[in-house]
């Protein structure tokens, strides 16, 4: 496994109707690097955001959809690996996602 660095594992957040709601009960949603662990991903959120701390983190692989091109031949679009990590009640908020 390569080396990761906290600001490789974490690369960008999912805008969803259902993460927005999520907000209200502390949790916030992020793709990660597929090969990343939850201590990881637990490092890599309180270093990148100051002032918070994570008090548990979920992760999910979720597969590629099969797409067809214009020649009927099927190929897949990539797989992702998805966090959620859910704030302890004293810690920050991240700014991130201030204003959506």
């Amino acid at each position: 496994m390569a080396d990761l660095k906290y600001y490789d594992i974490i690369q960008k957040p999912v805008i969803t109707e259902k993460s927005m709601n999520e907000m209200a009960d502390r949790k916030y949603y992020f793709y990660v690097h597929p090969s990343a662990t939850k201590n990881q991903v637990r490092e890599a959120v309180e270093k990148m955001f100051e002032g918070t701390k994570v008090e548990k983190v979920n992760t999910m692989n979720v597969g590629g959809k099969r797409k067809r091109t214009r020649s009927f031949k099927y190929g897949k679009t990539a797989d992702r690996k998805k966090a959620i990590v859910k704030l302890t009640a004293e810690s920050k908020e991240i700014e991130l996602f201030q204003g959506m």
